[in-house]
């Protein structure tokens, strides 16, 4: 009897565990369907801004062989970021390129141009 239960209440606990990974990682790909959506009906803006802040985001990632013992190996990848602040005062994060981020610095002016979340380029005013 006790194993009956047991069983029965690891099974569910697995179930449960399962339907809310599942549920999160739906409810992500839509909210990025939605993002993604709402950037293409933005319009293209480009203004006046000043980048106030750069930083990077680095996430790590370990992978295991099937036989969890010699094939081992980690990964990284970098996110970057530069938050821009234009003329009213607004400021606004935005992902970077690779290629861009380190042509940016810290207190350069210039034109702006994004659409909704998406950053399109900088124009440096010399």
């Amino acid at each position: 009897m006790g194993f009956d239960f047991s069983y029965s209440v690891a099974s569910t606990m697995v179930m449960i565990g399962f339907v809310f990974v599942f549920g999160m990682i739906i409810v992500t790909a839509i909210r990025g369907a939605l993002q993604w959506n709402k950037n293409n009906h933005s319009p293209i803006l480009t203004v006046d801004s000043k980048i106030v802040a750069k930083r990077m985001a680095v996430s790590h990632h370990n992978h295991n062989g099937a036989d969890n013992t010699a094939m081992h190996h980690s990964s990284s990848s970098t996110t970057y970021y530069a938050t821009f602040e234009v003329e009213s005062g607004d400021r606004l994060e935005l992902h970077i390129p690779p290629r861009e981020y380190g042509m940016l610095a810290e207190g350069d002016a210039g034109r702006l141009t994004f659409q909704g979340t998406r950053y399109k380029g900088f124009e440096r005013i010399r």
